[in-house]
């Protein structure tokens, strides 16, 4: 069995349907503080498959003590914590302790019940601001705030980890900018309030739910003037860790692999490829820059081609024609309704 934690977020649940796709048995664990519990359900009816389900925040020792001496867990793929940069800066205290502790704790359980196997959700936000392009993953680690500290320090802790215990084996995946959506259209992004991320901000405007996008900066020295960013289609990403995890599984060791495309798309371009998807006209206004931004952006993935036998496939025009069928067809997000009552397994 395969624990996921945060299987119900945006890249989690499509991990699931991945996982399951592979023939992999999972557990699911999340509190839906940024997620909905529709989305357990849409998991299965995508894959067809079954799974258990808890309703758990990874913070309550003694629930997922209870998981580990109830089920047989193999490994456990890390997704769970806060993910809002700007909300970071402004509560930075809540996202130290949910996104660290909750690691701590998930560590000393797999350490007690000697699951040593972990694939760990990062980001390239470990690089910090650097203008070094394509980032490798020896490039230089930092951080500009508390949320890409969180990632640097978890990184550093399961680190040291390994450094102590040679018999655990992770894998560190530091993810460029996940977008689009599962092609059913079930899955995709569906962030609470307003979105923090480009696509599902431009999916808003071109819905007509708001009025403009805005461009922070047109005098970037990008071809256009905007922000070049590695943009990766969410099954992308989602396959990359059923490949980590297949890697973690048969060796001990501790490596870190950037998941993207190797390739960098403006602000602009992006928009123009939105609308050619959706037939939408996508409204923008160019803003002052924001600090901390940087020119150019982009993934070199060829360690996790060469050790994962990965590649993104997808391209940014598949990336924007399944994140506009997921808007068209959940026009409100993903409802809330309940959950199959078949799916949840009481802790």
């Amino acid at each position: 069995m395969i624990l996921i934690t945060g299987g119900a977020g945006y890249i989690g649940s499509h991990t699931c349907v991945e996982l399951l796709n592979a023939g992999y048995k999972i557990i699911v664990v999340d509190n839906f503080s940024n997620s909905n519990p529709e989305v357990i359900n849409r998991i299965k009816k995508v894959t067809g498959k079954d799974f258990i389900f808890f309703e758990v925040d990874l913070l309550d020792q003694e629930a997922i003590e209870d998981i580990f001496n109830k089920y047989k867990i193999e490994a456990v793929i890390h997704f769970a914590g806060f993910k809002a940069v700007g909300e970071s800066v402004e509560i930075p205290l809540a996202y130290y302790h949910n996104n660290i502790t909750s690691t701590l704790l998930l560590c000393s359980i797999m350490q007690k019940f000697n699951v040593k196997k972990m694939v760990f959700s990062s980001s390239a936000t470990v690089y910090g601001d650097t203008d070094l392009v394509p980032i490798q993953e020896n490039s230089p680690l930092s951080a500009t705030n508390p949320y890409g500290y969180t990632k640097l320090m978890i990184e550093q802790i399961l680190q040291d980890l390994s450094n102590s215990d040679d018999s655990w084996s992770i894998a560190l995946l530091r993810y460029f900018n996940p977008i689009g959506a599962h092609e059913s259209g079930l899955l995709g992004e569906n962030p609470n309030g307003i979105p923090n991320n480009l696509l599902p901000y431009i999916s808003k405007v071109a819905s007509g739910e708001i009025n403009f996008l805005n461009v922070f900066g047109n005098d970037y020295p990008t071809k256009d003037g905007t922000g070049i960013r590695d943009y990766i289609h969410v099954v992308d990403l989602s396959l990359g860790h059923v490949k980590a995890l297949n890697k973690v599984l048969r060796s001990k060791s501790i490596e870190a692999y950037n998941l993207g495309t190797g390739n960098g798309y403006s602000v602009i371009e992006v928009i123009n490829a939105f609308e050619e998807a959706s037939g939408k006209r996508v409204n923008y206004k160019i803003t002052s820059r924001r600090p901390g931004d940087i020119a150019i952006s982009y993934a070199d993935p060829q360690k996790a081609q060469k050790d994962l036998d990965w590649k993104a496939m997808r391209s940014l025009d598949d990336m924007c024609r399944d994140a506009w069928n997921f808007v068209q067809k959940n026009p409100n997000g993903i409802g809330k309704t309940n959950l199959d009552k078949k799916l949840v397994i009481s802790s």
